[in-house]
């Protein structure tokens, strides 16, 4: 979630020529050096821009930021999004204007677009910061992958991984039977031919609906390596045609025909929890188990996923170049990286989401407690994840977006 969400912001960042001042000289706050980060870090208050759409994640950071505070002295204020391009345009503003220091943006939740539009533009703090970490050592970097690529662009340290996601879907097993399921986009589609009006998904440029062009996209296109390099404008249209034709078929067999999208995965949710849709999807494995914990799912909801994969990726925390608070950052960036923070957010009663620490590296009593933690009901053991497809380049989201808005942005 896990929740990225760009829009128009991040992409004037990512497009727009702009005349911007000189980045300062580097700061002396380095995470190699890890007692003068303590040392520093004591007294600072963190101004952490944050997704803040769900009671139960704001529950932690608060949890997070408790910690923090009572351990090393460090203050950790969340400020809710609920576009993490916000953020981006805030710091983006600052370097605009010379305000190379004392930004208001300490640390940012962030992963594809936004921080392509971050990395771009000079906007994130000194490279290799994220692997200086303590907690860097206990990451899966061997079988996540992902913790050091975002969206196919190397994070190069500049963020730090904190949570892992992967695209599944949900049904309620009292509506739905299990032969039904589909295994793929074109089964999704026969299944709305056989159910019209029971599956939907959120109108782009939510993540969550956007994720599910990507996925279609993914599957459909003729070849899925294109997806791992910029837009190739000569083949574009040739590419994206497959998406389309989907999509001109699906959206008449649609909740509400396609003439309107739920608002985001909180509504789609909903509507599965009141029998309006049959399935519905979410990037969290432990979403429907979480769900269920906190009374807003029937126990009855149950995962599935498609045998030959859906969409895989991390999400990241990333420091601004000139955030005030860098050491505390830092500090809080470490601590979400601790086997006792990341054991937490697993569990489905708190978040559910799932870690980016290697078990093999952990000491013997935390991997008892991460063996020993029930992910719930509803969340698919990881050998039956199936395998994560990577996610496009950032310049396939802005486009496909745009593409669609097009061509049925009159829905809603």
């Amino acid at each position: 979630m896990i929740r990225s969400t760009r829009r128009m912001f991040t992409r004037m960042a990512l497009i727009a020529p702009l005349a911007l001042a000189a980045l300062p000289p580097a700061m002396a706050t380095d995470a190699a050096n890890w007692d003068q980060v303590l040392s520093e870090a004591r007294g600072e208050t963190v101004y952490f821009n944050a997704w803040g759409g769900s009671a139960n994640i704001n529950a932690y950071i608060q949890w997070a930021g408790d910690a923090v505070k009572a351990r090393y002295g460090v203050s950790v204020v969340q400020v809710k999004l609920d576009d993490t391009a916000k953020a981006v345009t805030t710091v983006l503003a600052e370097k605009t204007a010379g305000r190379n220091q004392d930004g208001s943006v300490d640390l940012i939740w962030i992963n594809g677009e936004n921080f392509a539009a971050m990395k771009r533009q000079g906007l994130l703090f000194s490279p290799d910061w994220a692997t200086k970490l303590p907690n860097w050592n206990l990451v899966d970097i061997d079988n996540q992958p992902t913790t050091r690529t975002d969206f196919t662009i190397a994070t190069e340290g500049l963020e730090s991984p904190w949570g892992a996601a992967k695209l599944v879907f949900f049904y309620d097993e009292a509506r739905t039977q299990k032969k039904d399921l589909p295994d793929n986009t074109q089964d999704l589609l026969a299944f709305a031919q056989a159910h019209p009006g029971r599956f939907s998904y959120p109108q782009p440029p939510d993540f969550t609906g956007s994720s599910f062009l990507k996925q279609v996209l993914s599957e459909r296109i003729d070849d899925p390596s294109k997806l791992q390099k910029p837009v190739d404008e000569a083949t574009f249209d040739r590419d994206v045609a497959p998406l389309f034709a989907y999509l001109d078929q699906l959206h008449p067999l649609l909740w509400r025909k396609g003439k309107a999208f739920p608002q985001n995965y909180p509504d789609m949710k909903q509507k599965l929890a009141d029998g309006e849709l049959a399935i519905i999807f979410a990037f969290n494995p432990a979403e429907a188990s979480a769900a269920i914990s906190a009374g807003e799912l029937p126990g009855s909801v149950r995962s599935f996923v498609f045998s030959k994969g859906t969409l895989g990726n991390t999400h990241f925390v990333a420091i601004p170049y000139n955030a005030k608070a860098k050491a505390g950052a830092l500090v809080l960036a470490n601590f979400l990286l601790s086997p006792e923070a990341q054991l937490r957010k697993q569990d489905p009663a708190i978040w559910g989401d799932p870690t980016v620490l290697a078990m093999r590296k952990l000491p013997e009593a935390d991997r008892a407690a991460f063996a020993a933690l029930d992910l719930g009901v509803a969340t698919l053991p990881p050998d039956r994840l199936g395998p994560a497809l990577p996610e496009p380049h950032p310049d396939w989201m802005t486009r496909i977006e745009a593409e669609w808005t097009k061509r049925y942005g009159a829905a809603n």
